[in-house]
């Protein structure tokens, strides 16, 4: 289970409930999130997730394919993953990773002149007094998200530190992740990689998700499917982009039907 850019492995305990009696599931902290280390760099490259999952997978699963799914950014981890490395997974499920806009390559030099401005003034993360301020903070995000959700989440998503005498809540995640990156999106190099799955492949978007108009719209988005083999698709109704968080009793199901179903087909 991947989680996405700016969470922790911790966000798919409520659906995790749902299916831990049925599958042994593996959740980790990328790179500079949660509880794994941060890279002691000024900068994150995708192409490193695709290299720590593979170790993962090396340690974890061995030999045997395994049901890879990720949520936004973990899903997009996971569908390229998926095209590469195709004999080491069952099962894919894409949660709300739609990617990213198309790039051009007219975009490039205003994209790198930003990039090394940036590079001058490095991100960083908000502290928060108090841990229900970080709760709040959750549900600021996720408007949807339950007070006991929230206070669940949060000592995950934050921690305690001690800086002198003052103490702060802070994110679990390098700020070097806030950092654009200098390269663009090459749409058709992730299609590609797509075109390499070969497994049956469930896409899941939440009716009330603003990932797309966040992401400008990604009009192409449907043809990009269009791309994957063995797919079937499913929208969860009363859910935005934390559809995890929002629905996980419906998402456990939909997860688990397509599995049984997708099983019966091959």
């Amino acid at each position: 289970m991947l989680h996405g850019w700016m969470d922790v492995s911790a966000s798919f305990q409520f659906v995790a409930d749902q299916l831990a009696h049925r599958f042994h599931l593996f959740a980790p902290d990328w790179r500079g999130f949660g509880l794994t280390q941060w890279s002691c760099s000024d900068c994150y490259w995708f192409a490193d997730y695709l290299a720590d999952l593979d170790c993962l997978m090396d340690a974890l699963v061995g030999d045997k394919p395994a049901i890879l799914l990720g949520h936004s950014m973990g899903g997009n981890v996971a569908m390229v993953y998926g095209g590469v490395r195709p004999g080491r997974i069952s099962h894919l499920i894409n949660l709300e990773g739609f990617g990213l806009n198309m790039s051009f390559a007219e975009q490039a030099p205003a994209r790198l002149a930003r990039w090394m401005d940036a590079v001058k003034q490095p991100p960083a993360l908000k502290p928060y007094a108090t841990v229900q301020e970080v709760e709040q903070r959750l549900m600021k995000n996720n408007p949807r998200l339950s007070a006991d959700k929230a206070a669940f989440l949060a000592p995950y998503w934050a921690e305690l530190k001690k800086h002198g005498e003052i103490e702060r809540w802070e994110i679990r995640a390098d700020p070097a992740h806030r950092l654009m990156s200098p390269l663009l999106y090459h749409v058709e190099e992730v299609l590609a990689c797509w075109r390499g799955i070969t497994v049956p492949t469930l896409w899941v978007e939440a009716v009330q998700s603003d990932s797309r108009e966040k992401l400008g719209g990604i009009a192409d988005f449907e043809d990009r499917l269009t791309h994957v083999k063995n797919l079937s698709t499913h929208k969860i109704d009363q859910a935005g982009h934390m559809v995890h968080h929002d629905q996980p009793e419906e998402l456990g199901q939909v997860i688990m039907h397509f599995l049984d179903r997708a099983v019966v087909q091959v």
